[in-house]
């Protein structure tokens, strides 16, 4: 790491917690380039096939704290 980027942690890990992820969200944002029109198209293609399943009931939803239970119930297992 360079001493310049060194410096520029240190002062952003003095930020509050808000503005820091913000800033993280904008570092990685501006690593990802210019969006690809066909991957995009195909992202909103499948969103949209993914609602309609939702709507007629192709599907069922998972509950969050369902989900969230079954992850937590799965890392202390691991342990």
């Amino acid at each position: 790491m360079t001493r310049k980027v060194e410096e520029l942690y240190d002062e952003a890990s003095h930020l509050p917690d808000n503005d820091r992820a913000e800033l993280a969200g904008m570092l990685l944002h501006s690593l990802d380039g210019e969006p690809d029109p066909d991957i995009e198209a195909a992202w909103a293609e499948e969103i949209e096939r993914r609602v309609r399943q939702i709507d007629s009931g192709e599907v069922k939803l998972i509950p969050w704290e369902q989900v969230r239970a079954e992850l937590f119930s799965r890392t202390s297992d691991e342990r």
